[in-house]
């Protein structure tokens, strides 16, 4: 046994690779991913929670043999390699790693810091970056989701006409400073011009609606083609959502270039050309993956975080986000919420009924959505048709367009159509869903009360919405998943918010014809303020979009920050979860973590519980058909042995024992580690040959005077990997892998190495206990 001191080496300074070294029992990870098909060396894990600290099972090196008679030697591989400790595309960052190496850093600084004033500026520089990567981070999410909104409002209004007076301000802005508009007709103004006044010459007529309607129609296909081409030539990376991928990544999976500045910008200039061809998309998610590009990209200015995996605030970030977007003003309503609303009427007991419908409702839907889009995404993937995205694209986009322009609600922005239909009905609201007819008594007309008869207006409204309920029930299918940045939450709450209206609505007119029922009577008095339909459509949009992501608690706050409804968290919390326990009856996964199985993301869901009674030994390899499992000795390979059994092998990772005949544990040693180390020593050494020794003790073995020079590999070895009995509950090895962001763990049995268990064993032995065929469904 080595001692403390050099188990502490071992541990630490050995680049840190216990607990979560990469192995895997297969080389290429076949993970088709919602942007592109790619491979994967993988067999990797994401990060469920902080990494912890070691704490069972490690085996430490016995170190063997002893002094070399080529003592003079330098051994120059006892300094840090270049490249040793780095990380392939597609495999999973050694979380307990990088906080090593960042502990080591810090401390480091701590020591020099007195040292000069030089080196005390260096600490105050290291304290302070953080600070500033955040800032900037910040400044650029905050001002980039200000200019998204005011670039696809002025695009979305394009569709329709243009301001004469000033090109860049949209439909609103234009008629702001007109002296010739009414109240009513507040958004008809001389300075906008629609396309067939601009032609034809004239505003009314079947001419010029045939006119505006082939515009508009010429402007979304415009839009989503420009938008899938600039995707498809220049940043696969940025089409879809981008969520699932972010958690993939946030959890430690690396996706180089996904994160990079050329996915930032094409992301940002696609996102707003997507929004406003009217596809049945938002942006709140894809503006996700644009602010993690800004976090990724202005971490690498520093020397603190682009050597390190580590993550840092977020809060702080958000705050300078919030302040920018507050400085920008892109809802024009001085308000940092998209949909604020104002509501002054308290909400009734009995009303709770109709908002667990709607929270039934949203869980339906919810279960609807995620197994057709998944099976048609599915379908995408399986066939010829997946092959032609920019043809997929300007098809869905087409049949968007000429359904959505017949139907006001469906042809408007997403955004505003679920503002207006969030909006309380008062005295200063002229839309067609508050057309109600006054009631005369007398001299005084109740134009104030919100429950009066419905009017023409309401009704034709109803019929409207009710069409467009299921437009965008079935459009919303087939858009999330296209070549182009597409967003989940705005269709979603759309959907949410049409039904909730509908049914605030319903529930109004109900109360004001039968007040006298005993569901009404105590609350609602003839005259009085009782049902505001607005609160339904918030109350339905929270619960659709619970129905679809699963989220609860997060959610309820996120509409919160949407609309700044905070007295109404009662009917918001009795919905969500309705939704959600209806949603889980159906299945426990979200619209996120079915897109991260069905891409073959390594992820091991924290909510997915394992309840199969297996043990460790039924899951590792080899397996009885398998070949032996490939292992290294520690002081008796030469280099050309070792790189044959590299080139014979496409594992990532060896185990290192004293000798095959003891099976010993010693260490565990990553493939490309071992690469770089020979390389490295071919070009800084002479002498090294095939037929020279490798060894991974703390001294070379006694070799022939003869003998060519040997390589010492002990400074890449993982002296201290993770490992289990071969009779640990598979239930508890998942949890360690889950909460420890394990890559590996071997397999002992009375201190005699047997196997490995990795991240793919894991996720295949799920699938199999599913009754799923675990090649179809993993990384395909």
């Amino acid at each position: 046994m080595e001692s403390e001191q050099l188990y502490h080496r071992g541990y630490c300074r050995n680049s840190y690779n216990s607990i979560a070294s990469a192995s895997s029992d297969e080389e290429l990870l076949d993970g088709a991913g919602a942007v592109m098909d790619f491979h994967t060396t993988e067999d990797d894990n994401l990060l469920d929670g902080d990494a912890a600290s070691p704490g069972s099972n490690y085996v430490m090196s016995n170190g063997g043999g002893a002094p070399s008679s080529t003592t003079h030697l330098l051994d120059f591989l006892e300094e840090p390699i270049p490249g040793v400790g780095t990380y392939d595309d597609f495999h999973t960052i050694d979380w307990v790693r990088e906080k090593c190496k960042d502990r080591e850093r810090h401390r480091k600084i701590n020591s020099k810091k007195k040292e000069s004033a030089w080196e005390f500026t260096k600490s105050l520089y290291d304290a302070w970056s953080g600070w500033l990567v955040v800032t900037l981070t910040g400044l650029a999410s905050g001002a980039l989701a200000g200019l998204i909104d005011i670039a696809a409002d002025w695009l979305n209004d394009l569709k329709e006409g243009v301001c004469l007076s000033a090109m860049w301000f949209n439909h609103e802005q234009c008629c702001w400073t007109s002296n010739e508009t009414t109240f009513a007709e507040r958004d008809k103004c001389p300075q906008w011009k629609s396309w067939a006044e601009l032609i034809l010459g004239q505003a009314e007529g079947p001419g010029s609606y045939i006119m505006n309607y082939f515009m508009y129609i010429y402007w979304a296909l415009s839009f989503a083609f420009l938008a899938v081409c600039l995707v498809k030539v220049f940043a696969p990376y940025a089409c879809g959502s981008g969520i699932p991928e972010i958690k993939t990544i946030l959890s430690g999976f690396i996706i180089r270039g996904y994160l990079g500045k050329w996915t930032l910008l094409i992301k940002t200039i696609t996102l707003v050309l997507a929004v406003a061809s009217g596809l049945s998309l938002g942006k709140e998610g894809p503006l996700v993956h644009v602010a993690c590009c800004c976090g990724n990209i202005f971490s690498y200015l520093f020397p603190k975080y682009s050597k390190n995996e580590t993550l840092w605030r977020s809060f702080f970030a958000a705050l300078v986000a919030a302040f920018v977007l507050r400085s920008i003003n892109p809802f024009g309503n001085s308000r940092l919420v998209l949909f604020y609303v104002e509501y002054h009427t308290p909400w009734y007991l009995f009303e709770l009924i109709p908002f667990i419908l709607l929270g039934v409702f949203g869980g339906l839907w919810g279960a609807f959505f995620i197994r057709a889009n998944i099976a048609w995404c599915r379908r995408r993937k399986s066939t010829r048709f997946g092959k032609y995205p920019v043809l997929e694209v300007i098809f869905v986009a087409a049949i968007t367009a000429v359904v959505a322009f017949p139907n006001p609600y469906t042809r408007q922005n997403t955004s505003e159509l679920i503002k207006e239909l969030f909006t309380d009905c008062g005295p200063l609201e002229s839309s067609q869903l508050c057309q109600y007819r006054s009631q005369m008594n007398g001299s005084k007309a109740f134009t104030d009360n919100p429950n009066r008869p419905a009017g023409p207006g309401v009704y034709a409204a109803m019929w409207q919405l009710c069409l467009a309920l299921i437009f965008k029930i079935i459009m919303t299918i087939f858009t999330f998943g296209l070549k182009v940045p597409s967003g989940l939450f705005i269709p979603s709450m759309a959907i949410g918010a049409i039904a909730g209206r509908i049914v605030g609505i319903a529930v109004e007119q109900l109360a004001y014809y039968h007040h006298d029922w005993f569901l009404f009577r105590e609350w609602c008095e003839v005259g009085a303020d009782c049902i505001t339909p607005g609160l339904y459509a918030m109350v339905g949009a929270a619960a659709c979009l619970g129905g679809v992501t699963r989220m609860t608690v997060s959610l309820v706050v996120i509409v919160f920050e949407l609309t700044g409804g905070l007295e109404y968290i009662v009917p918001l919390m009795a919905a969500v979860m309705t939704s959600k326990w209806v949603g889980d009856a159906f299945g426990r996964e979200g619209i996120y973590e079915a897109h991260i199985r069905l891409n073959g993301y390594p992820f091991l869901d924290a909510k997915e519980e394992f309840t199969h009674v297996t043990l460790a030994r039924e899951v590792m390899r080899p397996r009885r058909s398998d070949p032996p499992l490939a292992v290294l000795t520690q002081d008796d390979l030469t280099v050309e042995e070792l790189q044959s059994t590299i080139n014979e092998t496409s594992y990532n990772g060896f185990p290192v024992i004293v000798s095959k005949e003891s099976q010993r544990l010693v260490g565990f040693a990553l493939r490309r580690d071992i690469n770089i180390a020979i390389e490295n020593a071919r070009r800084k050494q002479e002498g090294i040959m095939l037929n020279s020794r490798v060894y991974f003790t703390q001294h070379a073995p006694t070799l022939p005077a003869d003998s060519p020079r040997p390589l010492k590999l002990r400074s890449i070895l993982d002296m201290s990997p993770f490992t289990v009995t071969d009779h640990t509950p598979m239930e508890i090895v998942v949890d360690i892998f889950r909460k420890m962001g394990l890559r590996q763990c071997l397999v002992t049995h009375n201190g005699r190495l047997l196997g490995i268990i990795t991240k793919k064993d894991i996720l295949r032995h799920m699938a199999q206990m599913a009754n799923l065929d675990p090649e179809s469904i993993m990384f395909n």
